[in-house]
């Protein structure tokens, strides 16, 4: 089952917002000669798959890992969610 968080990333009309990232020249050069061989507008938005790549690897290896698997199955053998979550905090 895909929670509703990443099924509301799926849709193209989310909120944005403009930041600032501190970027050594090298990298932004590097991401400028890289962006038009992977079909990319431009560098920013290589930047912004590269961030959406990672956060999506990130978020699944969190929510369907091993861990979540196991917290998922203690719940259902009624091991109390707030014992769960202090020894997840504890292994972590």
């Amino acid at each position: 089952m895909i929670p509703e968080k990443l099924k509301a990333r799926m849709t193209r009309d989310r909120a944005m917002t403009s930041i600032t990232l501190r970027v050594p020249v090298d990298v932004v050069d590097s991401l400028k000669a890289i962006a038009p061989l992977k079909g990319m507008s431009g560098y920013q938005a290589l930047l912004k798959a590269y961030v959406s790549e990672g956060l999506r690897r990130d978020e699944a290896a969190h929510l369907f890992g091993p861990a979540a698997r196991l917290a998922e199955a203690l719940r259902r053998r009624g091991v109390p969610a707030d014992l769960i979550a202090e020894a997840a905090q504890e292994a972590a």
